[in-house]
């Protein structure tokens, strides 16, 4: 299963700045009702996400009622990211992307 939204890079600081971006609200209903086939886990969903012509996989996190894509800074480097950023992300939902 796939899904598609465009979000904005927002910063989470802990000990080191995590970049990530939120998933919106239609991409987000579509993930909740397939997370209990997903998860492997305190509510992780593993994915294959891209961005432009990036492609990694991650894990998407829960926080604030919504779920997290993180962007690695290799990702960022690569698509010339920033924060704020509007970017695409498509996510392929479960380890293997599928």
């Amino acid at each position: 299963m796939r899904v598609t939204f465009t979000g904005t890079v927002i910063e989470w600081r802990g000990p080191a700045p995590f970049f990530f971006v939120p998933v919106l609200e239609t991409a987000r209903k579509v993930i909740a009702d397939a997370a209990y086939l997903l998860t492997y886990g305190w509510g992780v969903i593993p994915v294959v996400a891209t961005i432009g012509r990036t492609t990694w996989t991650t894990s998407l996190f829960t926080k604030d009622g919504t779920y997290l894509v993180p962007i690695k800074a290799a990702v960022r480097t690569a698509e010339g990211i920033g924060l704020d950023d509007d970017v695409t992300v498509e996510l392929g939902l479960g380890a293997d992307g599928d």
